[in-house]
């Protein structure tokens, strides 16, 4: 590998070695921005520019055959066959235009706010249809649950039994079952069934919150915020740590006011969502996240199988959501529309409402109020709730307190709150960084109520860790660390660690994108004693404004000399849309100027770059 980066660089050989500094035994220095502005090789800015918009960014909305059936139920021959992506089926105005020989009719829409967020361009359906997606097997199935007299009822779920022998031996497994749950006494308040097994051997283990506060100030365009995480009593019989740049996994729920509103549009009797039932499953992995593909039987709760299991507000709707709709709708027009979306006339209208408006669950039974499908129906169709990951922000190794005259370990993470529309409130916080905001939210008014003991827990694990931060980072050997956001967060922890190493302070920079440094520059001030030796912050919204891309083609020398160090690395992490690409763009440039490259051979440097380990991006 190495022999291939000598070979491109060989060709230029001119500009190819990094540049040393003018003092040997000093590293180069973060420049200031102002002077690297009204150099040769920026362009000239114009004082009457205009504030620039975001990047735009493509989105990967399949990746396998398999995903395109699900979405659009059609194969890809079948999808490809009917449809030349064109955008022939619609006018220069946005109407679509009527295919002669067909047969339309007009349907009387939903009159619900509901249905009007859809934004459906639908006036009139054609009274024949074609290719209408078939009904999804039924894969779920709740059957209730026979309880002995002498066994008290269990309140919470999590027991999981074999269906191999006879009925006898199966029940006395089922009554087996309820007797060890009613002794494990597991509360799913605060962490999900047993049976959500992330990976085994890992299980989710609620962690108690030590401390969490809130990183950005008012005004800010969106809240990030700090949490101390106690994970003293975490099994320690897993075999994997805590990692500097490490990740752990979290099991957030679906807010409690959303299942509770979805089991009321389906018509769940209260004095069910909370008693035991026999789940049955036929194939698949659900519920839980990775285990095998099997048929299952499971002692559960409806509001369990919502609240830890099923997402039901992430996705886009599938062809086999509305076809489920569909069937068990009682109004006409409603069953018109729905098989509308389900069917090839109806493909172009379903293709704009899977990237229209953001849709869940609730809101599609409230567009449609007549179609109220059975829960376990409903759960056949449902993406399966996935666990969130979340970067540490801290050296795991190091952070301990004093408490309760016990020595606690804590980690750290911080976590920036998501936000899309929503057609009543007019916005909503995703399932993990909603559920975090939450739990924030509950310490801090508890203590601000005064309370000395709060308990606020979070439901995580420590498996499945070997990201490329953690799996890079080594003790020696020059870093640039380049994030914006919160994904300056990792970085945090791999500071900390340098900055305790001897003579490394000089070895170690970091790039910190933000919008305004007054209210959502994380962590300032909380980086170690040479701060402001080896971090630059570049503001977006504030000044002259600057995107951290900008700031990578600035400091173009200091670029250099670390990736062609030894052991020399270039991190970069953050969002894809705008940062990722731009500075992985900038990188490119930099490799073409100092370098002198063309751009398909820098392209190429900084992927072998990536194969070695030298250059890292975590981006998302």
């Amino acid at each position: 590998m190495a022999a291939q980066v000598d070979r491109i660089m060989a060709q230029h050989s001119a500009n190819s070695i990094p540049e040393e500094p003018q003092l040997p035994s000093i590293a180069p220095s973060l420049t200031y921005s102002e002077s690297s502005e009204h150099s040769e090789s920026e362009e000239p800015r114009q004082s009457d520019e205009q504030p620039r918009r975001r990047r735009a960014s493509t989105v990967l909305i399949v990746k396998s055959p398999a995903d395109i059936q699900r979405i659009t139920g059609e194969t890809t021959t079948q999808l490809v066959q009917r449809c030349c992506g064109g955008g022939c089926c619609l006018t220069s105005d946005g109407k679509r235009v009527k295919k002669q020989g067909i047969e339309y009719e007009r349907v009387k829409l939903p009159d619900n706010d509901a249905y009007r967020a859809l934004n459906l361009k639908i006036e009139e359906v054609p009274t024949v249809l074609n290719n209408i997606l078939d009904l999804p097997e039924q894969t779920a199935f709740l059957q209730p649950l026979r309880r002995l007299s002498n066994v008290p009822s269990p309140t919470e779920s999590t027991a999981a039994f074999n269906t191999d022998g006879n009925t006898t031996s199966a029940t006395a497994d089922i009554d087996k079952s309820v007797q060890k749950l009613a002794l494990e006494d597991l509360d799913t308040k605060i962490q999900p069934p047993s049976f959500v097994q992330p990976h085994p051997p890992h299980h989710v283990f609620p962690a108690r919150i030590h401390t969490a506060r809130e990183l950005t100030g008012q005004g800010a365009e969106k809240r990030t915020f700090h949490f101390d995480i106690d994970v003293t009593n975490y099994p320690e019989d897993e075999g994997v740590d805590f990692k500097v740049g490490g990740a752990i996994g979290v099991s957030a729920p679906n807010e409690e006011s959303m299942v509770e509103e979805l089991l009321d549009l389906l018509l769940v009797p209260r004095f069910l969502r909370d008693k035991p039932v026999l789940l049955r499953t036929t194939k698949g992995r659900w519920p839980t996240v990775w285990g095998e593909d099997q048929a299952r039987e499971l002692v559960t709760t409806r509001r369990d199988l919502l609240t830890w299991c099923s997402d039901i507000q992430s996705y886009p709707p599938t062809k086999q959501l509305l076809r489920i709709l569909a069937e068990f709708a009682t109004n006409e027009d409603e069953r018109k529309i729905l098989f509308f979306l389900c069917s090839a006339e109806g493909q172009g209208v379903f293709c704009d409402f899977r990237t229209g408006p953001h849709i869940t669950v609730a809101q599609l039974l409230h567009a449609f109020p007549s179609a109220r499908p059975p829960l376990d129906v409903l759960l056949s169709v449902l993406q399966p709730l996935m666990p969130r990951f979340y970067s540490l922000s801290n050296d795991p190794h190091e952070s301990f307190l004093r408490r309760d005259g016990k020595q606690h370990r804590l980690i750290e993470i911080a976590v920036t709150v998501h936000t899309s529309s929503d057609w009543r409130t007019g916005s909503r916080n995703g399932v993990g960084s909603g559920f975090f905001q939450r739990q924030a939210l509950k310490y801090i008014e508890a203590q601000e109520r005064g309370e000395k003991d709060v308990e606020v827990y979070i439901p995580m694990f420590k498996g499945l860790m070997a990201n490329p931060l953690a799996k890079q980072f080594v003790s020696d050997g020059p870093m640039l660390l380049i994030g914006a956001g919160v994904g300056i967060a990792p970085f945090r922890g791999f500071v900390q660690r340098r900055l305790k190493t001897a003579n490394c302070a000089n070895k170690v920079w970091v790039l910190q994108g933000c919008r305004d440094s007054l209210v959502d520059e994380l962590y300032s001030g909380e980086w170690g004693v040479h701060e402001d030796e080896v971090k630059r912050v570049v503001e977006s919204r504030r000044g002259q404004g600057r995107y951290v891309q900008e700031e990578v083609k600035a400091q173009a020398d200091l670029v250099w000399y670390i990736i062609n160090s030894v052991d020399g690395r270039v991190f970069v992490c953050g969002s894809s849309k705008g940062m990722g690409e731009g500075v992985e763009q900038a990188l490119i440039e930099v490799a073409m100027e100092k370098g002198n490259l063309e751009h398909d051979e820098a392209k190429q440097f900084w992927e072998l770059k990536r194969e070695v380990g030298q250059y890292i991006a975590e981006t998302w």
